[in-house]
């Protein structure tokens, strides 16, 4: 971690539910906490809520019920704490790289000068400092995603969100950014929530593994994950790691079948 990294928040959920006007509970009484600097991957059926629990953590969405804050208190949409990447880059096709990366400080109003500085900053920690100029047309989809997370790390957030961000990549390309990710997180610190289907990947990048079910969405396993960082290509190979991928995939094939 860098000294100029911000403190980890921590996050704790209380009987959270959420339901959207008066349909089922999609998500029913959560009740987790993490600590500040865990890594928390969440993996679960299609509708077990994974995503709408990003959102509740974002104050993109109210609770139904319970409680949920972060270092203390509700999630604010603004917050300057709270940084979110979404399944798609969600570039903006007609700036380049670097102005894309910038837009957020921009909407905040930081001087321009302290905005390009941080900007030249994330995109050296991402691996596109040369392509500052480029259009987002012009990048490989790996390219792209580490464009996302360089205009999300430049608010350097205490709480980083992201939603499937590797999902539609190829496993070679994913692999790397994975590695690139827990890179980025030494350097700067925060607390994640990572949503994914990918056990192998839960397992490679978290401290803790949330394992959840559907109809309504409730935590029903969570799996510590004590591998020592930093984790590298070679951690894949470990039979630790092995033995941890199996008795994640054991859990989620028990909930997948739950579900049926």
């Amino acid at each position: 971690m860098t000294e100029t990294a911000a403190p980890a928040c921590s996050v704790d959920l209380s009987r959270v539910t959420k339901r959207f006007g008066s349909g089922p509970a999609v998500l029913d009484e959560l009740d987790f906490a993490a600590r500040a600097g865990d890594f928390v991957a969440i993996i679960g059926p299609s509708g077990c809520g994974k995503s709408t629990l990003l959102r509740l953590l974002a104050g993109l969405s109210p609770l139904t019920a319970g409680t949920l804050h972060i270092d203390g208190q509700p999630p604010g949409v603004d917050s300057p704490e709270l940084a979110y990447v979404f399944q798609e880059p969600t570039l903006l096709a007609w700036l380049k790289v670097a102005a894309n990366v910038e837009l957020p400080l921009s909407l905040r109003g930081v001087p321009a000068a302290q905005r390009r500085s941080i900007v030249a900053r994330c995109l050296r920690q991402v691996r596109l400092e040369e392509r500052a100029e480029a259009f987002p047309r012009q990048l490989s989809g790996g390219q792209q995603m580490r464009v996302s997370l360089a205009r999300a790390l430049v608010l350097q957030p205490r709480l980083l969100l992201l939603d499937e961000p590797f999902g539609a990549l190829d496993e070679m390309t994913r692999n790397h950014l994975n590695e690139e990710l827990l890179d980025l997180r030494e350097q700067q610190g925060w607390t994640a929530f990572f949503v994914t289907h990918s056990v192998a990947e839960a397992v490679f990048l978290a401290n803790r593994v949330i394992v959840m079910s559907a109809h309504p969405g409730r935590i029903a396993h969570e799996v510590k994950i004590d591998l020592p960082y930093p984790r590298v290509r070679a951690t894949r190979e470990d039979p630790a790691f092995q033995r941890l991928v199996a008795a994640v995939t054991h859990h989620l094939h028990s909930v997948e079948g739950d579900a049926r």
